[in-house]
């Protein structure tokens, strides 16, 4: 949280904005809800709103760039000893034992996922986070074992990376989903998360990245 009191203030104004247009997708869905009505529902001019969010879509996905500093923070702050892919399985556990929203599966992350699976402009933003995420882990990777990240199996390790996650990810909200039961949901989440690290350090054999 920023010291100052402007910094706090702009903190405070955008997840006020992202909470309100949050709500409005929730109840009427991502493309039925104009930036205008979110602007007059948080109760602050349209051009407000841009300077927050650039696009429609970051409303919706707010925690985006946080995420991705989350991560990289992971690689900055990880025992060199450990194997790069055991960082991120260790990440996914982390994430877990710290209760992140991020892999939270609940009644109101189902409403996120629903909202998402009723819009084509969410689903085609949520396939663009995913690979720039991608690129995110690619150079992660790369950085921590030192070579470039132009590296075709930096490349192939953050593919097969974010293929396992996203894989855990859906399974874990169809769980709960069928269940109502948030353990359960967590348990599958990482289960997958284990054992796609398992497939990944086979593949990646022989490499600084296993």
């Amino acid at each position: 949280m920023p010291s100052d009191r402007r910094s706090r203030k702009r903190l405070v104004t955008r997840q006020a904005i992202s909470n309100v247009a949050t709500q409005l997708f929730f109840e009427r869905g991502f493309d039925q809800v104009t930036v205008d009505e979110i602007a007059a529902a948080a109760d602050v001019g349209r051009m407000t709103v841009f300077n927050y969010f650039p696009r429609k879509e970051d409303l919706f996905f707010d925690r985006d760039e946080e995420g991705r500093e989350l991560l990289q923070e992971a690689f900055r702050q990880c025992d060199p000893k450990v194997a790069p892919i055991e960082v991120l399985r260790l990440f996914a556990h982390r994430l877990v034992a710290q209760q992140s929203p991020y892999v939270e599966f609940s009644a109101r992350s189902q409403g996120f996922i629903e909202t998402i699976e009723n819009s084509e402009t969410l689903k085609a933003r949520a396939r663009a986070i995913r690979d720039e995420l991608a690129q995110v882990v690619t150079e992660a990777l790369a950085e921590s074992v030192g070579t470039e990240p132009a590296d075709p199996v930096a490349h192939l390790a953050a593919g097969l990376v974010l293929a396992t996650w996203s894989v855990a990810f859906i399974q874990a909200h169809r769980t709960f989903r069928q269940g109502r039961d948030a353990n359960e949901a967590t348990a599958m989440f990482l289960d997958l998360v284990d054992r796609g690290a398992s497939g990944l350090r086979a593949a990646l054999a022989g490499t600084p990245y296993a």
